[in-house]
């Protein structure tokens, strides 16, 4: 079977994504089977694949770098797929996301997620006012305080724009392990509906006390660092998929191994890899389809980190 890079490699041109299942003759890809977890606070439920903007979508609205970007989100939401997650401080990614949803006609069927990282309420407010304007939209599905920023005043602001209608989720975010223990003690104080942070292969502290904790709250959670910027690719470079991990998880590229290890544990409601290539979002699709890692598959795949 083949690797992730081979996997690409053979992938069908831009124009074949509307045909997904020609770039996945060994696995039959179908929107509406991938896996979707419901948001504690309301039912309502997400598909546990996400897409993140950061860096990958920081490019010229007016540049050739749309034209893969947009690919991406086409296949990404023709997959079965909602949630993008952005951010103002993310360069360009905020506004660039707008243009995408609205050049691909996705905006009634994406869940929009950015952050606000500003100090003080006006700052906060302003900042918020311009993710409106850069997301092209009335309404925001979820804004979350990025970094924990100002938390407490941000959030107070967050839910008076709940309360208006505005936007519909409110969070907080952190992509650092050393940040775990605050998030917690946020999390302990300030009701949420959602938290972002860290978690992978390589990375596993939140399994200690904060998956448990979200769990326990009825708080949904949003995965980043997934592959730990690329580190975890290394791990494996030239190696193949194990056979075990392909006949019993249907795992073809080590892609879907990471996220599959992720989404084993059922407190994850959505992880959000980040993407430019329209490939590499249908290889991550696939991971949200199939069988989930028990413990002991989980322990395996560990060592193949290791």
């Amino acid at each position: 079977m083949p690797t992730r890079r081979q996997f690409i490699q053979r992938s069908s041109a831009l124009a074949a994504m509307a045909s997904m299942a020609s770039l996945f003759p060994s696995f039959s890809f179908a929107a509406d089977t991938l896996l979707k977890r419901a948001i504690p606070a309301t039912g309502e439920t997400l598909p546990v694949i996400g897409l993140g903007t950061s860096r990958t979508f920081n490019v010229d609205p007016a540049s050739a770098d749309m034209a893969p970007l947009q690919e991406v989100v086409k296949a990404f939401v023709d997959g079965g797929a909602t949630l993008i997650d952005t951010a103002p401080s993310y360069g360009r990614s905020e506004a660039v996301t707008g243009e995408l949803v609205k050049r691909t006609g996705t905006g009634d069927r994406v869940f929009l997620a950015t952050k606000v990282s500003s100090t003080g309420r006006e700052a906060g407010l302003q900042q918020i006012e311009a993710s409106f304007k850069a997301l092209q939209t009335e309404r925001i599905d979820l804004i979350q305080v990025h970094n924990l920023q100002d938390t407490a005043t941000q959030l107070g602001l967050l839910r008076e724009l709940k309360e208006q209608g505005r936007i519909r989720y409110v969070g907080v975010t952190h992509y650092l392990e050393s940040a775990h223990d605050d998030l917690l003690a946020t999390l302990e104080k300030e009701p949420v509906d959602f938290v972002q942070f860290n978690y992978s292969i390589g990375a596993r502290n939140a399994e200690q006390r904060l998956l448990p904790y979200c769990a326990d709250k009825g708080i949904a959670t949003l995965i980043n660092r997934t592959y730990q910027a690329g580190e975890l690719f290394g791990k494996v470079r030239g190696k193949e998929v194990p056979q075990w991990l392909q006949s019993e998880l249907g795992a073809t590229s080590w892609a879907q191994v990471m996220l599959k290890f992720v989404l084993a544990n059922p407190a994850v409601t959505t992880v959000i890899p980040a993407t430019s290539n329209p490939r590499y979002v249908l290889d991550n699709l696939l991971a949200g389809q199939g069988q989930l890692p028990d413990a002991a598959q989980r322990a395996r795949i560990v060592e193949l980190f290791a």
